[in-house]
């Protein structure tokens, strides 16, 4: 990973109702960005099964977050069918923000 990258996190609720939201009422993102590129290098969640997880990283791993969502949301959207999908895109882009917000 090296000096060259960030950590940031973001946060989202779980629709109420849903069986993901007795398990866990949020959902957590955590990105580590390259900032010289704006790419994202690697991710985690909080989800509790470990394949939910490895998927969605997988999904990010490589996207650049110069423009904010617009690499991402299409993808997430279009391959990631589970329950809390707004959920889940809501915490990306909290981190996404979170990291944009500190370049300026």
């Amino acid at each position: 990973m090296g000096n060259h990258t960030i950590l940031t996190a973001g946060f989202a609720q779980i629709p109420k109702g849903t069986t993901l939201y007795e398990v866990s009422p949020i959902v957590g993102c955590v990105l580590i960005i390259d900032k010289e590129h704006d790419v994202i290098c690697d991710a985690s969640f909080t989800f509790v099964m470990e394949k939910t997880n490895e998927f969605l990283a997988s999904l990010l791993l490589g996207k650049s977050v110069a423009q904010g969502m617009k690499e991402i949301t299409p993808v997430v959207s279009e391959r990631f069918l589970g329950p809390g999908q707004g959920a889940v895109l809501q915490a990306i882009r909290a981190a996404v923000d979170r990291y944009l917000e500190s370049k300026t």
